[in-house]
């Protein structure tokens, strides 16, 4: 049941191409990445097909892709790997694409080929420990001094903030402007001053890190400043709603995967004399579990298209990575329930993406965030 009377002939290509890599480089080794180990030969080979800089054009070494792409191609490493995902999904989403959108000429010359052929990971550093959804309120400064910045705080829960050659930061330049005092910059990880305190014990994903950094006077050129000095708030914006598709490109893979492992499952598995697949519950179950993923993908290649086109989209991605996170949630439910107590056990792929797929609906905006977003929406 797949979606190729919407795609174009590369899009499916791309699809085809990831699938392919995932089925025979991601998914055997899926569990034991979860068991913690960052998967550094995984990104390796990414990155030598392209897939660590998807959107980067050619001339920087990416994959010239456009953003569909680029959704496909996050749902099918999410339904293979959980870890590797969020992995892909940040360093090309949040780091890349914003690199190339908005950075200067310089700044893509210097660090944009790298991060494009995998060599360094990107991190997008926003958060911090009194400063999640309320942006505005972040308390990392960077101080100028002449034609330099020095910036001092800690951010928290940064994806692959363990592993990161680069970070997209956001600071405060002018506090009396609130969030119209913030600006961005990029921040090499041999930088003075630049820590990695620690990385979080979490429930899920555990072979992607997620890391407290600390800024102790970072000393930063003018030039790895990205766009105007207070210009950070409305960049990361813009960078969050379009991150949000590719969340919700990995929402719909969890909750594919999911669906897959449970029709599996239910075609193997017997009671009372008939595989549990004849039971009408059962049934219904998985039926539900379709329609889902089916919701999800529709929403999600509506704003990934949207943004193709140069059209509004900050609705439809708020839209799509609600739906999409909300079912891979209760898609990962139903699935452990369906496999009964051997969806309690490691062994099943459904534990797992039970235990991932809770974050989807945390980061990138909260899901009730997002809900106030859209009702903005409707209701201005």
């Amino acid at each position: 049941m797949q979606d190729n009377g919407f795609l174009n002939d590369e899009q499916k290509m791309v699809r085809e191409m990831v699938r392919d890599f995932c089925e025979r480089e991601i998914a055997p080794v899926a569990a034991e990445i979860d068991e913690g180990r960052f998967p550094a030969e995984v990104v390796k080979s990414m990155g030598e097909l392209g897939l660590m800089g998807l959107t980067v054009p050619d001339s920087y070494g990416g994959g010239g892709a456009d953003p569909v792409s680029m959704a496909l191609a996050t749902e099918e490493v999410a339904a293979a790997c959980p870890s590797t995902s969020a992995i892909f999904a940040a360093h090309n989403s949040l780091v890349c694409d914003p690199l190339y959108l908005y950075g200067s000429e310089g700044q893509k010359e210097k660090f944009l080929y790298g991060l494009a052929n995998g060599s360094c990971i990107g991190a997008f550093a926003l958060t911090e420990p009194g400063a999640g959804s309320d942006a505005a309120s972040l308390t990392t400064s960077a101080v100028r001094e002449g034609d330099a910045y020095r910036v001092s705080g800690v951010k928290r829960f940064i994806t692959s903030g363990k592993q990161a050659g680069l970070c997209l930061l956001f600071a405060v330049t002018d506090r009396a402007k609130r969030h119209k005092g913030l600006s961005a910059f990029l921040v090499p990880r041999d930088a003075p001053g630049f820590e990695v305190v620690r990385s979080e014990d979490k429930m899920g994903m555990h072979g992607c890190s997620i890391s407290e950094l600390r800024f102790d006077a970072v000393e930063l050129p003018e030039a790895n400043r990205m766009g105007e000095e207070g210009q950070g708030f409305e960049l990361a914006m813009r960078i969050l709603d379009s991150g949000r598709i590719i969340v919700a490109a990995q929402g719909l893979g969890f909750a594919r995967a999911c669906l897959d492992a449970s029709v599996a499952y239910a075609r193997e598995r017997e009671t009372f004399g008939v595989p549990i697949k004849d039971h009408q519950p059962v049934a219904w179950k998985l039926a539900d579990m379709a329609v889902r993923v089916h919701g999800a993908r529709l929403l999600t290649l509506k704003a990934a298209r949207l943004k193709a086109a140069g059209a509004p989209y900050s609705a439809e991605s708020a839209i799509a990575k609600v739906f999409a996170t909300d079912a891979a949630q209760r898609n990962a439910e139903e699935g452990v329930q369906l496999h009964g107590g051997n969806g309690y056990m490691r062994e099943y792929p459904v534990e797992r993406f039970y235990r991932a797929s809770k974050v989807t609906q945390i980061y990138e905006g909260t899901n009730e965030i997002l809900r106030q977003v859209i009702a903005k929406h409707l209701l201005n």
